[in-house]
């Protein structure tokens, strides 16, 4: 039997709708607006889902858990952050509603190094392109 054309378009409608969500929650995290972090339960409900069928239409459309575009994401906003200089990470680590410890953790899981060594290897890669484009 053939699936009809229209399951597919409402797979894809539900996985636009979570990465909208999920885009202006974590705004409303980095803005201070909301200091939990939702679940997936939280945005299932928020698009009217059961939590289960959530993450098994993002899995299907996207081949991804809705679990690799929340940390993806918060990745990107880390780094984002982590290039202020005047923001300590212990602070960064509060808005996004981690301990500091648990950042460092959460960091170094996804990329390698922690927050720190991130923090000193961007500063140290701009002065070295200072150095070349002098």
């Amino acid at each position: 039997m053939k699936i009809p054309q229209k399951f597919f378009a409402r797979r894809h409608e539900i996985a636009a709708d979570y990465l909208k969500e999920l885009d202006k929650h974590l705004d409303d995290i980095v803005s201070g607006r909301v200091t939990e972090m939702f679940e997936v339960r939280d945005f299932a409900d928020l698009i009217h889902v059961h939590p289960t069928h959530l993450s098994n239409t993002i899995k299907a459309a996207t081949g991804h858990s809705p679990c690799f575009f929340f940390e993806e994401r918060l990745m990107e906003i880390s780094k984002s952050m982590l290039q202020n200089i005047s923001t300590p990470i212990a602070e960064i680590a509060r808005i996004l509603t981690y301990d500091p410890s648990n950042f460092t953790k959460f960091f170094k899981h996804f990329s390698g190094q922690t927050p720190k060594q991130y923090r000193e290897d961007y500063f140290k890669s701009l002065s070295n392109a200072e150095v070349i484009t002098i």
